[in-house]
């Protein structure tokens, strides 16, 4: 079986070399080229052929943006964005996503020797991903072979808030509803194309995307500029109102509550679920158990299972469920695993979301 051929450009030595190890350690993968700058990679793009790029955010000579929009339109292939934890570098990652990369892996600042491997499984997980993925406007998605690095334990949901399916649950009576919406790779572009046609009276939604807490402010800003609605990330115990969105900071998990008549948000630095905090699962289920019928999930394209287990958990308190379908997933895990599952009421193309939402809400009852 021919190993997935990856090129690495950076500007660091450091970086490159090991980025390369963390690569080359993989039996399916190699690095056939490194790269300091776009103009070198330029060329060895053309001689090595490479299955999958990764791509430093900020480069000399010639921007990491201009580099990859260049790439995206003389030879479109699948990127990953090796991106500083500043925020600058969350600024760009989120262009770098609206141009065609697929992903992005945050770069340690410190100790770059010693905490580079912690990120070896996220690294080559994306690669793996990056290399099975079509970089066209739909695309298909093949489980990624598994790792060869040790992986830590997952955790489900109940490692934040316990289920207890035999419990009667008594629901609010309320004319508020909520939208749950959790995603992952793929999911920022997925985000923005739904808030983008969300009406400003939309009920209240909460959502959980895997990013890291800088990019997790950056992205609430630059969606609150681009959607009718009021977006934000969520604080504790704000309350939940329509017309506004409310984005799970990362390194938090979000949680809703009901306080009194009202329902509110939640932040929990628990344990990763799923390996992620925020985790989708833990969204759903406090959704599950605190709005039930009142709600409405949504989950989108994004890499592996987390949210499958807590959208059923959604659909079998009444609430109605939707995947994104996987013609327009970049990767159909979340919501494939989340069909499997059998707790989907309906898969449906992303641009048709909003107008499903809005169809869901309008021929509800209002008491």
């Amino acid at each position: 079986m021919a190993k997935t051929k990856v090129m690495v450009i950076d500007d660091s030595a450091l970086i490159r070399q090991m980025l390369s190890n963390i690569i080359n350690a993989e039996p399916d993968m190699e690095v056939v080229a490194t790269a300091g700058d776009p103009y070198i990679a330029r060329d060895k793009i053309k001689k090595f052929n490479p299955d999958v790029l990764t791509l430093d955010v900020e480069m000399p000579r010639m921007d990491g943006l201009a580099f990859l929009r260049n790439v995206m339109r003389l030879r479109p292939m699948p990127v990953i964005m090796i991106s500083a934890l500043t925020q600058k570098g969350a600024d760009t990652t989120l262009q770098a996503l609206e141009y065609g990369a697929l992903d992005f892996v945050c770069k340690p600042q410190l100790d770059i020797s010693q905490t580079f491997e912690t990120y070896s499984e996220e690294i080559v997980g994306k690669l793996r991903m990056a290399a099975r993925t079509q970089v066209k406007p739909l695309t298909k998605y093949k489980p990624p072979t598994p790792s060869s690095i040790n992986v830590p334990p997952k955790y489900t949901a109940d490692a934040i808030i316990s289920n207890s399916p035999t419990r009667k649950i008594q629901f609010l009576k309320t004319t508020d509803k909520i939208i749950a919406v959790g995603a992952s790779t793929g999911g920022t572009e997925a985000i923005k194309l739904l808030l983008m046609h969300m009406p400003a009276h939309a009920p209240g939604m909460v959502i959980s995307q895997h990013i890291p807490a800088t990019f997790s402010s950056s992205f609430a800003k630059r969606m609150n500029q681009l959607s009718p609605m009021t977006v934000a990330e969520a604080e504790d115990g704000k309350a939940i109102l329509p017309g506004h969105v409310y984005i799970a900071p990362g390194n938090f998990h979000l949680l809703v509550e009901r306080d009194g008549a009202r329902y509110v948000c939640r932040l929990n630095e628990g344990t990763p679920v799923n390996r992620h905090r925020p985790s989708v699962d833990v969204l759903f289920r406090s959704v599950a158990q605190n709005v039930g019928p009142n709600s409405v999930g949504v989950i989108l394209t994004g890499m592996g299972d987390d949210g499958a287990t807590g959208m059923k958990e959604m659909h079998e308190v009444g609430a109605f469920t939707i995947a994104q379908d996987e013609h327009t997933s970049v990767v159909w895990g979340m919501p494939g695993e989340a069909v499997k599952k059998g707790g989907v009421d309906k898969v449906i193309p992303l641009q048709e979301i909003p107008h499903q939402l809005m169809k869901l809400f309008d021929r509800r009852p209002t008491t």
